[in-house]
């Protein structure tokens, strides 16, 4: 039996939104994959790398692991990517629709609120390879623990308390997630507005002459994705570290008391390196990484969408 038209249509822009989500998921985490590799291992001090910075750790993973291990954890990471970006990219887009229906978020902003509940939910449903993702990234060469993403969920899923074992780290995420999805979404939109506002001579081109529609050129949502990226990330980045400290505890017996409580694990990791140190340790390799990441992502998300011929010229 045939869809009704509506039902098709709504159908066909999330199976677009999806696809778009998705290739800019993969897209972006392509691109940074060596930085968030070094950035775990500086993050959970590893014994071979925690002495060292960014630049010089990138040439100690090539040295001591080849250079194909800089992408090591890339396929889980491509595997849960996807899903996450997907589903993060179309919730946001799908939730915007509908706040926008409430007359009571008047004084709330419709993108931050869209952009932390698009984000809560991905990560609710991608956190187990997350987890899995981040134990591969962290092994080094001779001392593996896993051998692939499902050796890895069976031990953990056997060892470490079943299902429990995948969401370590989870409530700190969760508490980062919510004003970080919010701010990068509602800095990148805002971003993108005044850039078509007062810089549209310089930033825009036209999607559509006839009905006067701009969109934005790929250096200027290159810029407004960093941006976004950078400001969210310099926020919740505490928390970010507090997460992956939770999700490697059981790989090794020194740093299994990081295992409990996320201010008890907030509390060890200030008492005993500080904030620069600490909580803010890799911050440097971050943004390194988060700028652009996000600048791939949102414009891979962008070009996706207009390929797609999902409409994302504005009138102004």
């Amino acid at each position: 039996m045939a869809l009704p038209v509506e039902s098709e249509k709504g159908l066909e822009f999330v199976i677009k939104h999806l696809i778009a989500g998705g290739v800019a998921g993969m897209c972006s985490k392509t691109t940074v994959a060596p930085l968030d590799r070094i950035k775990i291992l500086l993050q959970a001090h590893n014994k071979h790398y925690k002495h060292l910075g960014v630049f010089s750790g990138l040439k100690e993973i090539i040295r001591r692991e080849k250079f194909i291990a800089l992408y090591k954890g890339n396929l889980a990471q491509m595997i849960r990517i996807f899903p996450y970006a997907a589903t993060q990219f179309t919730s946001y887009e799908l939730y915007k629709k509908r706040l926008a229906a409430i007359p009571e978020m008047h004084l709330l902003s419709h993108e931050f609120v869209a952009g932390s509940a698009a984000s809560l939910t991905a990560v609710t449903l991608t956190y187990p390879l997350d987890t899995i993702r981040v134990r591969l990234a962290f092994q080094v060469t001779g001392e593996h623990l896993y051998t692939g993403i499902v050796n890895a969920g069976i031990i953990m899923f056997k060892q470490e308390g079943g299902i429990r074992a995948f969401f370590k780290g989870f409530c700190p995420n969760v508490i980062c997630i919510i004003p970080y999805g919010g701010l990068v979404f509602y800095i990148f939109e805002k971003l993108k507005y005044l850039c078509m506002k007062y810089a549209s001579n310089y930033l825009c081109k036209e999607s559509d002459k006839a009905a006067g529609e701009l969109i934005l050129t790929i250096p200027a949502k290159l810029f407004c994705g960093g941006t976004a990226g950078a400001v969210g990330q310099t926020i919740c980045y505490p928390l970010d570290v507090t997460r992956r400290r939770m999700q490697l505890a059981m790989m090794n017996p020194s740093t299994h008391k990081y295992s409990n409580s996320m201010l008890q694990t907030i509390r060890m990791i200030y008492q005993e390196n500080g904030i620069v140190k600490g909580l803010y340790r890799g911050m440097s390799i971050n943004y390194l990484r988060a700028v652009p990441m996000l600048s791939v992502s949102f414009t891979t998300n962008e070009v996706m969408k207009q390929i797609l011929n999902l409409n994302v010229g504005k009138k102004l």
